[in-house]
């Protein structure tokens, strides 16, 4: 039994001992909540620097002038060097289980017992000043204040990764980066150089297609799924080991924008995803998310046609099922993005007892990569003494002093010691349940730098990618492609590109080939036929409407009784309704009913919504088509695969944005045209539940794959 630890008794975790919290009682109560210095001296005026007359020289003597100006000149740290751009919230996990089999992690002990979290959601090429919607990987970090310490699961919105070895990261980010010359591109990859990395590095090529693929434009963070990216291991209560793959899905659903779409988006709203996230929590519609595992044997390691260290290689869930473990909802915003979202620090190696590592060469790099970027980020060691960053757990240390630190830590510093009781002391050698334990396992072999022939299989998942995918998800991995490699300058790496790709499938190196006037090269005849069914996003729909957007267009002449009707019952199922008109305000319908406006047209895109709806009335209709805006908003929904509903007139501006006649009332095609909200209703609702209707006339192009 480790000794009592003195320490403990006469201060708080915080550093302050009763004395210290006594004075609090002494301290005067402020009149009010005047503004102060940073010594909390009351402040009278901060507009007007002290000077020698009204116009004269500022004085130094000024402490005000000069704290404030000063605190202003350094309140900028450096941005992460990846993942700049980012969106955080709080929430809480519950297991559904105890995983004690497995892991004697304590979170995933007692089912339904909650552990907070915080969830930051970023992109990664861009900086912090760049757009939510560009073509991108999706960070998804999860930071666990268990009861045993801060476990940080950190993720990505795709399962694997661009290389296998951490060792290639920095080359990675300088090819993906933009182009030295002229920092350029802003939050894309449609450049020379990340081309030329990818085309010299086959080993990228299975991220590539989930890069060009919808997955790389979510529709929002809140029907985006997470990935642990690597295989960790579980190890429970009796040091046995279970290798274990992490997945985050979205309850409700996996959804993404289209290309066009995504473009439009970063016009309209730069902060497009940020924005959800945040008005979602605000308003009630907390975010939740499933985690599951993926867990195996350790006697099946090399049960696989690939390595399972190899993190650009999935586990098909048709060979390990993912097991759903627990729950998490994000239900609130921080209260500062700089105290928190930008100053929280995930960490790979921050693990706690009952998960543990693998070899896998990109996490080990990992493992060292985070923590060295944070000491130069957040101001050097002591940034886990920063709020967001803290544990819940008590934290007992012999670090000291450095830049930031925050506790006061009576007592020596050392170990072993006896003048402070020998605290903090080691756990001992009687229980050690909570103590964390690395794995045993023997580590044996010479020093080399090679790459196990294992991790040698560039293509096949690839492969198996492609073969997953519907028809339309097949034609904009091909839109993809060539937009990407169309913006490429050097013939040598778009064409040593394509040639990467015949090795994935004949019919996807043909039709990029032919986007970009070149010769389709020779398909690889051993191309796997195998696919996953629950790769692709046709099959990852969640049932329900909950927080779907409906944009109604409506002028005066509008059949207001029909819109209220409609967004009765559009809001039972749990949609946002708003209605847009020319000006803010209010329409009058043909019976002099009045319909508040919720957003003026002209600030507003389709882009912004999930779904249209057109209501009848001659007048407000015929205002509707002279609006070459509101045309647009049709055109571009139908084009982009929304839902669509129309009542009677409203007919007309399908009619004038060239929607096909043969949807004018498709209802499989989410077109639905009824006069009256009872037979409107439950047909449209059915439509938002799928999302998208991506094989409508005119969207796929019938060239773009075989």
């Amino acid at each position: 039994m480790a000794p009592e630890n003195p320490i403990s008794k006469r201060r708080g975790h915080d550093g302050h001992d009763d004395k210290d919290r006594q004075l609090d009682d002494f301290r005067a109560a402020p009149e009010s909540d005047a503004l102060t210095t940073d010594q909390g001296v009351r402040v009278d005026d901060t507009d007007n620097a002290l000077r020698a007359g009204e116009r004269g020289p500022t004085l130094l003597e000024d402490f005000h002038n000069r704290e404030k100006i000063t605190h202003f000149d350094h309140e900028r740290i450096p941005e992460r060097v990846v993942h700049a751009r980012g969106s955080g919230a709080y929430g809480h996990f519950e297991p559904y289980e105890s995983l004690a089999e497995y892991t004697c992690a304590d979170f995933l002990q007692e089912p339904g017992r909650q552990t907070p979290v915080f969830v930051r959601f970023s992109t990664v090429q861009g900086p912090r000043g760049s757009a939510d919607t560009v073509r991108d990987v999706r960070g998804f970090a999860t930071k666990f204040y268990t009861r045993q310490g801060n476990y940080d699961l950190v993720g990505n919105n795709f399962p694997v990764f661009f290389i296998q070895d951490a060792i290639k990261f920095p080359d990675f980010v300088h090819a993906v980066k933009m182009e030295p010359d002229n920092e350029m591109p802003t939050g894309a990859s449609a450049h020379d150089t990340f081309w030329d990395f990818c085309s010299l590095q086959p080993e990228s090529t299975h991220m590539l297609m989930w890069l060009m693929s919808d997955r790389a434009i979510p529709r929002s963070f809140r029907m985006m799924q997470g990935f642990g990216v690597h295989t960790f291991r579980f190890v429970n209560a009796q040091g046995r080991g279970t290798f274990v793959k992490f997945h985050w899905k979205p309850l409700l659903g996996v959804n993404s924008l289209v290309w066009d779409e995504a473009q439009i988006a970063a016009g309209r709203d730069p902060d497009f995803n940020r924005r959800d996230l945040w008005e979602a929590i605000e308003s009630g519609s907390c975010p939740e998310y499933e985690l599951g595992v993926q867990l195996v044997a350790e006697e099946d390691e090399h049960a696989f046609a690939f390595d399972l260290l190899d993190a650009t290689k999935i586990i098909p869930e048709e060979q390990v099922p993912v097991r759903p473990i627990g729950r998490m909802v994000l239900d609130r915003n921080p209260q500062n993005f700089f105290a928190e979202t930008e100053q929280v620090a995930f960490h790979t190696a921050n693990v706690v007892p009952g998960i543990d590592f693998t070899n896998d060469p990109l996490l080990q790099g990992r493992n060292f990569s985070y923590l060295d970027t944070q000491l130069i980020r957040l101001g050097g060691p002591n940034f886990a003494q920063l709020p967001v960053n803290r544990p819940l757990a008590d934290v007992y240390t012999n670090h000291r002093d450095g830049y930031g630190q925050q506790v006061i830590q009576p007592g020596d510093s050392y170990f072993p010691n006896s003048l402070s009781g020998g605290c903090p002391a080691h756990a001992g050698s009687g229980d050690l349940s909570g103590v964390f334990r690395h794995y045993q396992e023997s580590v044996a072999g010479e020093k080399v730098r090679v790459r196990s022939e294992s991790f040698k299989d560039h293509y096949s998942q690839a492969t198996l990618f492609w073969n997953s995918m519907s028809d339309w998800e097949k034609a904009h991995i091909v839109e993809a492609f060539r937009f990407e490699l169309g913006k490429v300058t050097s013939d040598e790496v778009r064409e040593r590109m394509v040639g990467n790709l015949a090795h994935v499938h004949g019919d996807l190196a043909g039709a990029v080939a032919a986007g970009l006037g070149l010769p389709a090269p020779q398909p690889d005849p051993t191309v796997p036929s195998l696919s996953s069914p629950a790769l692709s996003q046709e099959n990852l729909s969640a049932e329900g409407i909950r927080t779907r957007k409906v944009a109604v267009l409506a002028a005066d002449g509008t059949d207001v009784a029909y819109v209220e009707a409609m967004r009765a019952k559009l809001t039972e199922a749990g949609a946002l309704v708003e209605v847009l008109a020319a000006a803010e305000g209010s329409v009058h319908g043909e019976d002099s009913a009045v319909l508040e406006v919720d957003r003026a047209l002209p600030t507003m895109a389709s882009v912004l919504y999930d779904t249209l709806l057109v209501p009848g009335g001659k007048q407000a209709v015929q205002t509707l088509l002279d609006d070459p805006a509101a045309v647009r908003f049709v055109e571009e929904s139908y084009r982009h695969g929304k839902p669509i509903a129309v009542q009677g007139d409203g007919e007309r501006l399908l009619v004038a944005a060239r929607v096909p006649g043969e949807v004018l009332n498709a209802p499989e095609q989410g077109v639905i045209s009824a006069d009256s909200a009872d037979e409107a209703a439950d047909a449209f609702v059915s439509a938002i539940e799928r999302h998208r209707f991506m094989r409508r006339p005119g969207l796929l192009n019938p060239g773009a794959v075989d």
